[in-house]
């Protein structure tokens, strides 16, 4: 719910934002063009770390690892690239890039994963290994 506010924030006033720091026309020109990029960051990265951290405590680091590798440096990376400087997007490219090739991505991956998940077996399992442990500990 935070980031989404803050998502809602930037999208309205974006072109009010840089007003806090500087009144710089370049400035303010550069941030307003920017911060729609800054609003889906915000967006992205508000519930992408949760996702990971369900996956990772629910013991899937291991994909969770190849999840992240293969999305910002199978996707996220090259397409920043591709933007950045082969389609002269410059800053905006690459972060683009980054933003919606890798963060997007794995956030899409991890909720289909989640979302498919039998939380049903994992709490059982979760279950075992607490008696498994109880046990070991007297």
């Amino acid at each position: 719910m935070i980031g989404l506010v803050f998502w809602l924030f930037i999208m309205f006033f974006h072109d009010k934002l840089t007003w806090i720091f500087t009144s710089s026309e370049p400035v303010l020109e550069a941030v307003n063009k920017l911060s729609i990029l800054l609003a889906f960051t915000v967006l992205l990265n508000s519930v992408q770390p949760v996702l990971s951290g369900v996956a990772v405590g629910s013991g899937w680091q291991k994909y969770v690892a190849y999840i992240n590798l293969g999305c910002y440096y199978g996707i996220g990376v090259p397409l920043g690239f591709l933007m950045g400087w082969i389609f002269h997007q410059g800053v905006m490219g690459i972060w683009a890039g980054m933003i919606f090739g890798g963060t997007a991505v794995q956030t899409l991956i991890l909720t289909i994963i989640t979302i498919r998940c039998n939380w049903e077996n994992e709490a059982e399992k979760a279950n075992l290994h607490v008696l498994k442990w109880s046990e070991a500990a007297s």
